[in-house]
């Protein structure tokens, strides 16, 4: 097999995506006729054990769960009382809400996993005070699109439990890894808000409250640390795998809802319904794109393209800074969960030979998923937050006011590949490496 078959079925999925195909059909359409044309029936006979033995493993159980946690988070009342709290803290900062907005993404994030999620719900509860306080449109809008892409880089995140679960990586190593690079990622976004948007809400009051009021919020930010401590915590200690700590979040997250006095049926229902939702269409993005491994790897893909890096003479650098302009146009048309289980069965194989580290391997791609989520023409964060916005408004504001965010996570890439022990000092460092 040549690389010119793998770039033709490459296009033709992208094809069948831009002919408005949904992107599982696309996968699977490509997968099983690639698959039938060179094995014929016995290999299309194959791909259901594959998929199901890929799938009966208890790490993909966590994505539902931590699916339900941050539902649990948002109709429970939790999430809007910790913006309250972090906004009377952050509100004094030059930018005002926009920090607020970053703060709140960065600890829903805590708890959540899903970037999504974590713009539609910080989105929901801060655009009405953004717009009663008349702050800019662009910039208000682009901090939550930006903000939301926190979602999946602070631990626990979906698509770090995705990628370990493909690449074969532990998924503990991933949450950890990833914690540093969030925290840098979040600096890194006030900074810009401070030095760019610092006149935003100049004349916002939020702040102004008496010391002893703002400490007596401090307790709704409680809920999400517990949480967060519960769910790292368990996994560290060793007392439980990532799934059981999923399941032990949620439990933790139903206790403090019935503490608000919260918890009803209706409320689980509506949870489990968007939840499940959710999930499926994940779950079935991953399916198809595990039928399409089938075929790669009897084609032997991966050695196919480890061969042709190696022939074009590239240092690690230099590959790394070619995944970037490919990753970026990439995700300037597919979704990120697409483009993440895609590519990794291919990639990492490629990177793995030039000596690149597959837990660092995780964040960097992870951080290429965050661009994907706010870049146009299909970013999934610029139109969740425009659905969002109560009387409409233009597109162009969220992609106006997200673009810079584009450019910070680049620079931040660059970072990442200058100082890769950003993202393993911190794993290397509990396992006393």
């Amino acid at each position: 097999m040549s690389i010119t078959v793998l770039a033709a079925g490459f296009f033709a999925m992208l094809g069948l995506m831009f002919l408005s195909m949904p992107v599982a059909v696309s996968i699977i359409a490509v997968g099983a006729l690639g698959g039938y044309l060179s094995y014929g029936m016995p290999l299309i006979n194959t791909m259901g054990g594959v998929v199901w033995g890929a799938l009966n493993n208890s790490v993909m159980t966590a994505v539902p769960l931590f699916m339900l946690l941050g539902e649990i988070l948002l109709r429970g009342g939790i999430a809007d009382k910790m913006y309250d709290a972090l906004a009377v803290w952050l509100g004094r900062l030059p930018g005002g809400l926009l920090h607020t907005n970053i703060g709140t993404c960065a600890l829903f994030s805590a708890t959540s996993g899903s970037s999504v999620a974590t713009a539609a719900t910080v989105g929901t509860i801060a655009l009405p005070a953004l717009k009663a306080r008349r702050y800019p449109d662009a910039a208000a809008l682009g901090s939550l699109a930006a903000g939301g892409t926190l979602g999946i880089l602070i631990p626990p995140s979906i698509n770090l439990l995705v990628y370990g679960s493909l690449a074969n990586v532990s998924v503990g190593q991933l949450f950890i890894a990833g914690i540093l690079p969030g925290l840098v990622m979040t600096a890194l976004f006030s900074t810009y808000i401070f030095l760019f948007h610092g006149d935003a809400g100049a004349n916002d009051k939020t702040a102004d409250l008496p010391l002893a009021e703002k400490l007596a919020l401090l307790k709704f930010l409680v809920p999400p640390a517990v949480i967060f401590l519960v769910v790292m915590g368990s996994i560290y200690g060793g007392l439980a795998t990532p799934t059981e700590s999923a399941a032990l979040g949620v439990m933790v997250a139903l206790f403090f809802v019935w503490r608000n006095g919260r918890l009803s049926v209706a409320l689980l229902e509506n949870c489990f319904r968007q939840s499940a939702r959710t999930t499926g269409m994940v779950v079935l993005v991953i399916v198809c794109a595990l039928l399409l491994n089938v075929t790669l790897s009897m084609l032997g893909t991966a050695q196919v393209m480890t061969r042709w890096v190696a022939s074009l003479g590239l240092t690690q650098v230099s590959l790394l800074l070619l995944l970037v302009v490919f990753y970026v146009i990439l995700g300037m048309f597919m979704d990120a969960m697409s483009m993440l289980v895609l590519t990794v069965p291919i990639a990492v194989p490629m990177v793995m030979a030039v000596g690149v580290d597959p837990v660092w391997f995780g964040i960097f791609i992870v951080v290429m998923c965050e661009i994907a989520l706010i870049t146009p023409p299909v970013g999934m964060n610029l139109f969740v937050v425009q659905g969002i916005r109560r009387g409409g408004g233009s597109f162009g504001d969220v992609v106006r006011g997200s673009v810079p965010y584009v450019f910070i996570m680049i620079g931040f890439t660059m970072l990442l590949i200058a100082w890769p022990s950003l993202a393993l000092w911190l794993p290397r460092s509990m396992m006393g490496q």
